[in-house]
């Protein structure tokens, strides 16, 4: 099975750089999901690139200044929203409880989600996933993806070996009552991609760092067609 691509841009590039990243990453015939930052989605959509939005409010309008809801991030054209990514866990302090109310919001306004999960160094990864899982998809029945991102990987160059990312992504598959897609993240780029794709429980990457970088995402190419 063909690799999912994800692109996880952050709070990066500035809008003099999209049209020229966008016209480049059509050449590449990468066909990824783009999270860009948010404000630059329409272009995206416009390109006919797969596109997602980084973060959402469980609240479908009102006085929340600042935040995007699903429903307004669906009728843009928004076809993916990412929750529970390990920076706004960490650096927003979201709760499961939280990201559970997100997942309910972005199923309701027909968004396809991709829930981030991962435990830090110190952590029984087994017990950290569990109630990250469980809690996060609580009375939840609609299928969703999971991203594994171990939060010691993510800009470390830290990576765990094949047969550690192959438990691991057993481990979350078991808690789930369906086939659950479940792809990788944390410092990917190349050489990763080429290490862990022949592990068959990866279905896919998410790309944080190096996906605003040209050049990678052009090996990354070269290393997953």
């Amino acid at each position: 099975m063909e690799k999912i691509i994800v692109l996880n841009h952050k709070m990066n590039m500035r809008y003099s750089e999209i049209k020229d990243y966008i016209k480049i990453l059509k050449k590449i015939d990468l066909d990824p999901i783009v999270f860009p930052t948010s404000i630059y989605a329409k272009d995206f959509i416009d390109n006919k690139i797969k596109t997602g939005i980084q973060n959402i409010y469980y609240k479908n309008e009102g006085p929340y200044t600042g935040e995007i809801s699903g429903s307004q991030a669906r009728s843009l054209g928004i076809d993916y929203a990412l929750i529970g990514h390990h920076e706004r866990r960490e650096l927003f302090k979201e709760s499961n409880e939280e990201i559970n109310k997100k997942i309910k919001a972005a199923l309701r306004d027909n968004l396809k989600v991709i829930l981030c999960v991962g435990e830090k160094k110190a952590d029984d990864y087994k017990k950290v996933l569990k109630k990250q899982i469980e809690e996060g998809l609580k009375d939840i029945n609609d299928e969703i993806i999971i991203a594994y991102e171990p939060a010691w990987s993510i800009g470390t160059n830290e990576i765990p070996c094949k047969e550690e990312v192959k438990n691991v992504i057993n481990y979350i598959k078991s808690l789930v009552n369906y086939d659950i897609i479940v792809l990788y993240g944390g410092s990917v780029d190349s050489t990763v991609i080429k290490d862990l794709k022949e592990v068959n429980e990866v279905s896919g990457f998410l790309i944080g760092g190096n996906s605003t970088n040209i050049s990678e995402l052009i090996r990354i190419k070269e290393v997953v067609k």
